[in-house]
């Protein structure tokens, strides 16, 4: 599972607008790929002809490099195609069969895959967690006794937004049980079951059940129970099941939120049931046809095959855990507006222009998606792009379904582009604040040299300051991305300038001193509003280390 763009991509999704999890699991395995062939694509619909058109503007409007689209009505994929380029590099073009980082998307999967053992009777959603994994803790001991399977899917546990990210993002060494049992140290900041604060943790331990029930690694169950049965050959498990795999996009982020770069292709190695997969259009559309027809992926009536129970499916699509629906942010949006919004088992849920609308959104280092799903009209629209924007899927997914619903076309394009600068402006505001504030002629109470040190917070571990050609430099001793440079701000707050400038993370870190003029204790906070939630440096508590 993030940056500002994961940010915008979920904040766009409620406002109608990052290997294997354990020790045991088995290594990458070979999939046979699909042989290449020339595509030729099919002609547009009626009510999409201009659809070609719109996503060639959204793609320049958002400074997007490549898109992939798919769109199903009542059982039948209407649409697939590829626009702009899947690597600006190569110039090599986006097809339907393009693989991108779906990331939160995978939160679906990993609810679908515990509903399929409680099809098997391997456990009930209503089991407490501890029931399965008798280890798990959170720290409260309420919680940790009665969190069900249930509520690990619906992100109302307790934890902040983001809660213990930085434990996975960006690309730790911890596993993904190390990260699940470091839950003990994470700090609640909410009440149990009382409110919606989107996690992705739980999903790893969520993962963790799967395995416990089923007996096998995620990446397999997934592999067998899932990808194998709907022919969703091109889709993988993370990147690390890419090898051999040729078309394949690469993500763009903004760096320091201006230059579009290439970002790296990452893994998502722990916690991989919130986030991991790589997929195409082409086989989210047999994932979306399964969904819409309750479960069912071939035959009919007695004869259908069925990847779980009709029962499963409308319990996934169970308000579990209400969202409350704010206004909306720019005037255009108001038709669009939902009624209701709430999450259930790895789907947000709402309505759209008076309709029952099931989707998720997803980011990833220069990926950002959407699937979403009208049910009662037998329309699913499925948008993965390699640029982190938002504003761009949730543009076209406004259009894709206006238009299947034989709505009156929006400037969708236009509309998103508002709200974005919109964001953009308040960010801007939020940070020349902070520079007026700043009083740069202040000193740090100590010498550079004395800061440095490690520093150890329960739940992420060891932090670490040195000092090297006259200037502080810090290191997230678990996470190879987060080396940076440590810049005086003001008094005892100084800011850290992350090296990988695509991180678009820089965070002020404040130290306080007891009364004998010792380090006490630092914190951080992101410093910029657009910084993505999962880099949640305000939940550390980095305490010295003595020597």
């Amino acid at each position: 599972m993030m940056r500002f763009e994961r940010m915008q991509a979920l904040a766009a999704a409620l406002a109608l607008v990052l290997g294997t999890g354990w020790a045991t699991a088995a290594p990458p395995q070979a999939v046979p790929q699909p042989e290449p062939v020339h595509r030729i694509e099919a002609p547009l619909p009626a009510g999409l002809q201009d659809f070609d058109a719109f996503v060639a503007d959204t793609l320049k409007t958002f400074d997007v490099p490549g898109m992939s689209v798919a769109i199903v009505k009542d059982g039948e994929v209407v649409l697939e195609r590829g626009y702009g380029v899947r690597d600006r590099e190569t110039g090599a073009p986006a097809d339907a069969h393009t693989l991108f980082a779906i990331a939160s998307n995978t939160k679906a999967f990993t609810a679908a895959s515990l509903q399929m053992l409680a099809d098997d009777g391997k456990l009930r959603m209503t089991d407490r967690v501890i029931d399965h994994l008798p280890w798990f803790r959170m720290s409260d001991p309420y919680i940790t006794h009665d969190m069900r399977i249930r509520d690990l899917l619906a992100h109302r546990s307790g934890l902040g937004l983001g809660a213990g990210d930085l434990l996975y993002w960006p690309t730790t060494d911890y596993s993904n049980a190390e990260v699940a049992k470091r839950l003990k140290d994470v700090p609640i900041t909410g009440q149990f079951r009382a409110q919606y604060a989107y996690d992705n943790i739980l999903f790893g331990v969520a993962q963790l059940v799967v395995e416990e029930a089923s007996g096998m690694p995620y990446d397999r169950f997934l592999q067998q129970r899932i990808f194998d049965p709907l022919g969703m050959s091109e889709t993988r498990y993370n990147s690390d099941h890419l090898q051999g795999v040729q078309n394949v996009a690469t993500g763009y982020a903004k760096a320091d939120f201006k230059d579009l770069v290439a970002a790296p292709r990452m893994t998502w190695s722990n916690v991989g049931g919130a986030g991991g997969i790589y997929s195409s259009v082409h086989d989210l559309s047999k994932w979306v046809r399964m969904q819409l027809a309750g479960g069912v992926y071939a035959g009919e009536g007695e004869d259908a095959k069925r990847l779980f129970a009709e029962k499963r499916q409308r319990e996934m699509w169970t308000m579990l855990t209400p969202i409350p629906v704010g206004k909306p942010s720019v005037p255009e949006l108001a038709p669009v507006t939902a009624n209701f919004m709430g999450y259930g088992e790895g789907w947000f849920l709402g309505d759209f222009r008076g309709t029952r609308m099931v989707w998720h959104t997803g980011g990833w280092p220069g990926m950002v998606s959407r699937i979403t799903m009208l049910p009662d009209k037998g329309i699913g629209v499925i948008v993965l792009t390699n640029a982190e924007q938002g504003a761009a899927f949730t543009a076209v997914t406004m259009h894709a379904l206006d238009a299947m619903l034989g709505v009156a076309p929006t400037d969708w394009n236009g509309v998103y582009a508002k709200v974005r600068a919109k964001q953009e402006s308040k960010a801007d505001e939020s940070w020349q604040k902070h520079v007026a504030a700043r009083d740069a002629k202040s000193k740090p109470s100590l010498p550079l040299a004395e800061y440095a040190g490690t520093y150890r917070d329960p739940w992420y571990g060891d932090v670490v300051l040195w000092q090297e050609k006259g200037k502080l430099r810090l290191r997230f001793s678990h996470t190879a991305d987060l080396v940076g440079t440590v810049e005086h701000w003001a008094h005892d707050t100084f800011l850290v300038r992350w090296d990988q400038r695509w991180l678009n993370a820089d965070a002020f870190l404040t130290f306080s001193l007891d009364e004998d003029g010792d380090i006490r204790e630092a914190r951080m906070v992101p410093a910029s509003e657009l910084t993505d939630f999962s880099f949640d440096f305000q939940d550390l508590r980095l305490a010295p280390v003595k020597p």
